[in-house]
């Protein structure tokens, strides 16, 4: 059985279902029927939240990786200070120049091997966990 239901619409929403009934070959009636369907049926909001949920999971991951990163980058720069600070006598003011220089010479080969490595996509906190595993030692089972 079948109902009449007089409605008004926008006249943008209108030339929309006629240009859309055109391509289709279908009849107005028949998609906005279908309109109507898909918003009012319940596994439409289950599947956008779903979706939701998807994408939100998704991001969680994707912070958590950057902030397990962020730490082990904060942590490296901190043990490698600590390690520099520690073991790095004062030099006398007569070195100091030919320090300046051999250090300007070392921080441009450190700034093109960094950029050779962004530029292979390789990465330093992608080579830990296989860096770790690879020098653990093996414990025996009981």
């Amino acid at each position: 059985m079948r109902d009449r239901l007089n409605l008004t619409l926008p006249v943008e929403l209108i030339e929309r279902i006629n240009d859309l009934a055109d391509r289709k070959k279908l009849p107005r009636s028949a998609i906005v029927e279908a309109a109507v369907t898909s918003f009012l049926s319940p596994d439409h909001a289950d599947a956008r939240e779903a979706a939701f949920a998807r994408r939100l999971d998704r991001l969680s991951r994707q912070v958590q990786r950057m902030e397990r990163d962020l730490g082990i980058t904060a942590e490296t720069l901190a043990l490698f200070v600590r390690f520099w600070l520690s073991i790095t006598p004062p030099l006398p003011p007569d070195a100091q120049a030919a320090a300046q220089a051999k250090g300007r010479e070392r921080f441009d080969g450190f700034v093109e091997t960094l950029g050779k490595r962004l530029q292979k996509g390789q990465s330093f906190l992608r080579e830990i966990p296989d860096d770790v595993s690879a020098e653990a030692p093996s414990i025996p089972a009981d």
